[in-house]
């Protein structure tokens, strides 16, 4: 049984930062549980509003059905309830169902639904993917709109009225009109999700449109200072959330933009930087150069 009910689900993910642990990895890239243990565990010294295993940062994409299996299981443990576990389902509607129904198995709280694998595909075809996920599990369900996935403001309408256990919506898109008519559609029926790489970037403006939480990759590594980042957000205090803009997320961007991946690779890099490895990105990604890992532990070294 699921810790927090889909309702439970979406108030306590809408109540703070969110957290997408990396996923460690050994020198030869089998995953390392002590490492991943260790990791949450830390973490969970810091207030947040939920866990999201085996996300986008943590490498999801890169582990087979029976590591994400492994790295949910773990993490369902090492949490304990303290707060929601949210898994992730991928890939085409079969192997997101399975994922799914996998995941509740383990005692997760809630799934993330990713884009389905490779394929382009209508409205209509995508109503149907999530629809199918959300029959398949009692658990609260986030559909991620991103990359071949965007769902317009008409098919949220349909989803959030059809699936009672959708309870969120994560945006990796990031247009004002798209958001507006989604939340001019349906309201606070869903939690909303900010989900563009480095989220921070987007927070402020967005809590506009009633995204009051995002999905945080720092994180992983500037805990309290991703903690007090949010904190700004939520006060609205622009003059604080643009000079952490300038002291560090602008420069964080500017390395981070140098090669496509980066953005999660550059998440491992920051715990190297405050020594806590959490071993290398599995290809394709690539890790950062030397240089690099150098330079964005200086700019750390700077809000530490």
């Amino acid at each position: 049984m699921p810790n927090f009910s889909p309702q439970e689900l979406a108030a306590q993910l809408k109540s703070g930062l969110l957290s997408f642990p990396v996923t460690h990895f050994t020198e030869d890239l089998q995953f390392d549980e002590a490492g991943y243990r260790d990791h949450l565990s830390w973490l969970s010294t810091y207030p947040v509003a939920g866990l999201f295993a085996a996300g986008g940062t943590g490498e999801g994409f890169s582990l087979t059905a029976a590591e994400i299996d492994q790295v949910v299981r773990v993490a369902v443990g090492e949490v304990n309830g303290r707060v929601p576990v949210v898994a992730p389902a991928t890939g085409g509607t079969a192997t997101a169902v399975a994922q799914a129904q996998a995941a509740e198995a383990a005692g997760a709280d809630g799934l993330l639904l990713m884009p389905p694998y490779l394929t382009e595909a209508g409205q209509a075809g995508l109503v149907e993917h999530v629809s199918a996920v959300c029959r398949a599990t009692n658990l609260g369900v986030i559909v991620y709109s991103r990359a071949n996935a965007i769902l317009n403001d008409r098919s949220v309408a349909a989803l959030a009225d059809r699936n009672e256990n959708l309870v969120g919506f994560k945006d990796g898109v990031g247009s004002i009109e798209h958001l507006t008519r989604i939340y001019a559609s349906v309201g606070d029926r869903l939690a909303y999700i900010g989900g563009l790489p480095t989220a921070e970037t987007f927070a402020l403006p967005l809590l506009q449109l009633g995204m009051s939480t995002y999905s945080s990759a720092i994180f992983n590594f500037v805990p309290q200072y991703a903690l007090d980042f949010y904190a700004d957000v939520r006060a609205q205090n622009r003059e604080a959330v643009y000079r952490r803009i300038r002291e560090f997320v602008i420069p964080y961007l500017d390395i981070r933009d140098r090669q496509k991946g980066y953005a999660v690779s550059i998440i491992k890099a920051g715990l190297a930087a405050v020594g806590r490895p959490a071993g290398p990105v599995r290809p394709p990604l690539q890790n950062l150069t030397d240089g690099e890992l150098a330079e964005l532990t200086a700019l750390i070294s700077k809000i530490s």
